[in-house]
């Protein structure tokens, strides 16, 4: 494999150190680093010790003094209520720094916890980097999660202030955020003093006398004041983002200033392809990983213009929503979940509302999230005209694990593969022993120690806690608890979760390779297989289909299809014989498939309601659509 990319990723292989180093040049530093990486410090090592910089300043700062103040850093765009605002880098800087004076006043100091609860606004980014600025440790909890959520993130996290907007919007109604966050504080044994409150027009909410500050008046009142950027530890924490734990208590994510601003700005030109004045949009959400490293954060280290989004891929009015964002904002890059474009394409099977818009400013659709199958990919390519990328990373990572590099010059594109490994990242495929398997083999994907920067150095407060989720398992090696396989041509497959690998009479046997399959029916618009329990195979795979807008057909002719292509793709060995038609699948605010809830569901087993749902009704269709079928009969 003869590429740039070949190239780059030798040179980090021969000296890792040297190609980090080299990647710091790009980023302003206060003090310069005594190591590049101090392998005794944290779970694994640290990156840059030594170092000062400071984040909110590299985003925002430098770009003023440069000159490039009145160029666009955010522009928001509302597809529900109909309004767009552009702020540009020096708007941004004042905004900033008043809302950073608010705080001081408060104060929230260097390595103080601040809670950030809001909805798609820029306040949001505002309000994260703010606490860059003077060296608060933002957590931002998702809008809108449910308050025994928040509530133990706020005992974890133990902040000093909430800042939060009074509601978020979602299509065709107002979602509530106050009244959860005063039942959060209230459940919380950790007690929060002030929380500033961003109030909507769409929902106005009495502010608690003591407690509640008004967001607009008190930032309004600290327009001009100046605050300077705090010098910080490249080792010290940016942000906590919590994950959910399988034990109940959430996973606190821990990211580092130093090491982060050096990948992400690596990131945007090399796998993005994206420099200063391009207009990059990530469609996620400021509560995922996704939309900290590449809403927040990257677009702006690099001095690229970045899409703030609230509204949906559909609904928000149609299908046809991101081509007009596209045209309107001449967007470079559109990074989304697969699950986005697959409710498009069900929504305009032939993609006819894209004629509607000039979207030729659009150069690569990159995506992530979930598993991209091949013909959401391929529907994409044709209807768009454009590379589309699937690339694979984790909200441990913060950042691209594997990708088509686009800013290296793109290698072959492989469907089902999101290519290959980034520097900084030796990724292997062992057996559950830890051995080595073959190439072409399913196994577990690991990361050979140590980790690259901006990944995480470890979990708030609890290094061991660490070690025993991610590196106790495979000695040397981070588990991503993902499975897959490399080929021989070192592109990587990742198959599925290491729990979405079902044993079917001593077979082991990939969810993602039955999905593909699935997908790849002319009907069907998504899908997901499940594993339910059999007294003789001990598990037998079950697979869920949504159909596409327009199916004529009848759901059992459709099912019986899908029965016979994975008999066709796969074998008989698979022994899958249940297909399911239902309207909708159960999925998270973030696009992910809940298919551990609904194995739970048709396996008798108890089960919660996750507080990630973006719908819990929909997961009683599943109920009820698995009951006709006389599966999980016994309620959760």
């Amino acid at each position: 494999m003869t590429s740039l990319y070949a190239q780059v990723y030798q040179d980090w292989q021969t000296d890792p150190l040297a190609f980090w180093a080299k990647a710091g040049v790009a980023i302003d530093w206060i003090k310069p680093w005594d190591t590049v990486f101090d392998p005794d410090s944290g779970p694994y090592g640290r990156w840059y010790a030594g170092a000062e910089c400071n984040t909110c300043y590299n985003a925002v700062d430098r770009h003023v003094l440069a000159g490039r103040g009145d160029q666009d850093a955010l522009i928001h765009d509302s597809a529900i209520t109909g309004t767009v605002r552009k702020i540009s880098y020096s708007d941004l800087q004042a905004e900033i720094e008043a809302l950073a004076s608010v705080l001081v006043d408060k104060g929230v100091g260097k390595g103080d916890r601040v809670i950030i609860y809001m909805a798609m606004v820029p306040e949001a980014v505002v309000a994260m980097l703010a606490c860059a600025r003077i060296g608060a440790v933002h957590s931002v909890v998702f809008g809108g999660f449910a308050a025994n959520e928040l509530a133990t993130r706020i005992d974890d996290a133990k902040p000093v202030m909430i800042i939060a907007t009074s509601c978020g919007l979602e299509p065709g109604r107002v979602v509530a955020y106050k009244p959860m966050l005063d039942k959060a504080i209230e459940q919380a044994q950790h007690k929060v003093a002030t929380c500033l409150i961003l109030v909507r027009p769409q929902q106005p909410h009495e502010l608690v006398s003591g407690r509640d500050i008004d967001y607009a008046q008190a930032v309004a009142a600290s327009v001009g004041r100046k605050v300077p950027c705090e010098p910080l530890k490249s080792t010290d924490p940016l942000y906590i983002l919590y994950t959910s734990g399988t034990t109940g208590q959430p996973k606190g994510v821990v990211r580092d200033n130093g090491g982060h601003l050096v990948a992400l700005a690596w990131s945007m030109g090399a796998i993005y392809d994206t420099y200063p004045g391009d207009v990059f949009w990530a469609a996620s959400d400021i509560g995922w990983a996704v939309g900290h490293s590449y809403i927040a954060y990257a677009p702006l280290f690099v001095g690229a213009t970045s899409i703030l989004y609230e509204g949906k891929p559909v609904g928000t009015p149609d299908a046809g929503t991101f081509w007009r964002v596209i045209a309107d904002h001449k967007v470079k890059v559109l990074f989304t979940a697969p699950t986005a474009f697959r409710a498009i394409k069900k929504e305009d099977p032939k993609g006819e509302l894209i004629g509607r818009y000039d979207i030729s400013s659009l150069k690569y659709l990159f995506l992530a999230g979930e598993r991209a199958d091949t013909d959401t990919i391929k529907w994409a390519e044709q209807k768009l005209g454009v590379p589309v990328i699937d690339h694979w990373w984790q909200t441990e990572s913060g950042w691209p694990m594997a990708a088509n590099p686009a800013g290296l010059g793109m290698l072959p594109v492989k469907y089902g593969s999101p290519t290959v490994p980034m520097p900084g990242y030796d990724v292997q495929v062992l057996d559950d022993a830890g051995h080595p398997v073959k190439r072409g083999e399913l196994g577990n994907i690991v990361v050979k120690l140590p980790l690259p920067p901006a990944f995480l150095p470890t979990l708030w407060n609890a290094d061991q806690r660490f070690r025993e989720a991610y590196i106790s398992e495979f000695p040397g090696y981070y588990k991503t608890a993902d499975a897959g396989i490399m080929d021989e041509d070192g592109y990587i497959y990742i198959m599925s979760r290491t729990d979405d690998i079902i044993n079917v009479a001593g077979h082991r046997l990939s969810t993602g390779a039955m999905e593909e399959v699935l997908s790849s029916h002319p009907d069907v618009a998504e899908c997901a297989v499940i594993g339910i329990a059999d007294s003789v195979k001990g598990q037998v795979p079950c697979g869920f289909i949504v159909l596409k807008s327009g199916v004529t057909r009848s759901e059992a002719d459709i099912e019986q299809d899908c029965v016979a292509l994975m008999r066709e793709k796969i074998g008989p060995v698979a022994a899958f014989k249940m297909a399911i038609t239902a309207k909708r699948l159960p999925k998270t605010r973030s696009g992910k498939i809940l298919r551990g809830t609904m194995q739970k569901i048709a396996d008798q087993e108890p089960w919660n309601m996750p507080a990630t749902i973006d719908d819990p009704a929909i997961l009683e269709e599943i109920q009820l659509v698995l009951n006709a079928r006389g599966i999980g009969l016994v309620t959760g």
